[in-house]
């Protein structure tokens, strides 16, 4: 039990919850709770989803709409929802675990780069603890989904308003800072400095002021200029 109580004190004690879970490489607890969370999260938008509005507008672009049956137009929101199944525990099981590793080889690169040599599993750790505040908000979401009669997208994306994401008038890079400003997100950028810290010996400041700007970096990449491209991701 120790092995899980040391990561699940990053909630109470982060200062020193981190730095111990850390030193002692606890990243296998988080990284299942991070797996589990995300994949019923997704399990539980895909049951309460309601595919056909996405399915209309799809066939309505591609210009398939008025050649569709109604047999036809529900075996697409049939497969839509099948894939949007799939997806959401794909993206638990496989994503989520890559997204640690990645993580940890993008703090690597900043102990080579500011010469703080640490083990790779310590910053593994420091990766699988940071993202414990967005197992928390899938685990939240997952909770209010099921409670839901029917989901939309844009009703998925409000269902647990952390951002000030929502707002309407606002020009697509404002609102892509405002989708960065997450509260579950910055909770994240914060332990991640933090686990910087106990895995490198770094000053705590300096460690959160690194992991900060890496992030305001990923937002001006992924939430402001790959949308102003045309692309970008949720």
């Amino acid at each position: 039990m120790t092995s899980l109580a040391q990561p699940a004190r990053v909630f109470v004690d982060p200062f020193e919850g981190t730095r111990v879970a850390v030193e002692a490489r606890r990243w296998v607890w988080p990284l299942l709770i991070l797996a589990l969370c995300v994949s019923v999260s997704g399990t539980a938008f895909s049951l309460r989803w309601d595919a056909t509005p996405s399915v209309l507008a799809e066939a309505a672009s591609s210009g398939d709409l008025s050649a569709l049956s109604e047999s036809e137009l529900a075996d697409k929101v049939q497969t839509a929802s099948r894939k949007a199944l799939v997806g959401g525990i794909a993206k638990g099981v496989f994503v989520m675990p890559l997204s640690v590793v990645l993580l940890a080889a993008i703090l690597w690169l900043c102990t080579w780069l500011f010469e703080k040599p640490a083990p790779f599993e310590q910053l593994v750790s420091a990766a699988a603890l940071a993202l414990l505040p967005i197992a928390l908000y899938h685990g939240i979401f997952a909770v209010c989904a099921f409670f839901q009669f029917g989901l939309t997208e844009a009703r998925a994306e409000r269902l647990v308003p952390s951002s000030l994401a929502f707002l309407q008038g606002l020009s697509p890079r404002v609102q892509g800072l405002l989708k960065g400003a997450d509260f579950f997100n910055l909770w994240s950028v914060a332990l991640l400095g933090l686990g910087f810290s106990a895995a490198t010996g770094m000053t705590k400041g300096r460690a959160v002021l690194l992991t900060s700007v890496l992030y305001a970096m990923y937002v001006g990449v992924f939430f402001v200029g790959l949308p102003a491209m045309g692309g970008g991701a949720r």
